[in-house]
């Protein structure tokens, strides 16, 4: 019997490994936390022999969660991430076991499969030499990339699609989930908009309301409704509507595209 822990700040994501993990026999989820700061005091006081912890999490990620465990009391762990293709990159590269999100039960089980008979045959430092190559591949993995082409991880009609964000032209949250618009095709992806944002942080990025963003490089024409908000045609045909939050934002940034007069 392994004692397990989740982290993930979202509650669904927490749900779904819950779930998962009651079906199998030899999985006892003794803890599941929302935020680092937490879940490092709950790893530390109930040790837990298998770990799932979420990358994206804020103020403290899951890398630096599994840095500061004690080297001699750390879990075989399983990294949980939404579309971080750089990320991913560094899993397939080290031993170190991943959930790309979202997850079904079998692609769980398959993660177990390889959970199971590594975490019988390896002991701490093993796990700790692990995790200290996970690391050092991120590293070589932030070096070697380009940051002017980064990349985003979404699915489309079941299947994952690599998207080069300069090809992104708006983002717009659905509760656990964004909608990432390129040209006609709307992909999905399991993230917050502010992770989002922060992908896209080579792209001109527009937050025109609360839900969405815009990339300026792909707005084709501007218009009105009647109570002055602006509704943006996008290259690709769609249109998003600003909201009274923001219109004052997108105002100032139209009104900087104006040509002066000679």
């Amino acid at each position: 019997m392994m004692d397990v822990i989740i982290v993930d700040d979202e509650l669904a994501g927490r749900r779904t490994l819950r779930e998962f993990c009651a079906a199998e026999p030899d999985l006892n989820v003794v803890g599941e936390y929302g935020d680092g700061p937490a879940a490092l005091a709950g790893i530390r006081a109930l040790r837990p022999q298998l770990l799932f912890l979420d990358i994206q999490m804020d103020p403290m990620n899951g890398i630096q969660i599994a840095r500061s465990i004690v080297p001699a009391d750390l879990p075989s762990l399983v990294f949980v991430t939404a579309y971080d293709t750089y990320a991913l990159e560094a899993f397939e590269v080290s031993a170190v076991d991943y959930l790309l999100k979202p997850f079904d039960r079998d692609r769980f089980r398959k993660t177990l499969g390889r959970v199971r008979p590594r975490h019988a045959k390896t002991g701490a430092d093993e796990r700790q030499a692990l995790l200290a190559g996970l690391l050092a591949q991120f590293e070589r993995t932030k070096r070697g990339v380009p940051e002017e082409r980064p990349r985003l991880l979404a699915e489309l009609n079941g299947r994952l699609h690599v998207i080069d964000a300069s090809r992104i032209e708006a983002i717009e949250s659905d509760r656990n989930y964004i909608t990432i618009r390129v040209g006609r095709d709307t992909y999905h992806a399991r993230s917050t908009l502010a992770q989002a944002e922060q992908s896209m942080s080579s792209q001109p990025m527009l937050r025109i309301s609360r839900s969405c963003v815009v990339n300026i490089n792909h707005l084709t024409e501007v218009n009105r409704t009647l109570r002055g908000d602006f509704i943006l045609v996008l290259a690709g045909g769609a249109t998003v509507t600003s909201s009274e939050g923001f219109r004052a934002k997108v105002k100032e940034y139209l009104g900087s595209l104006r040509i002066a007069p000679g």
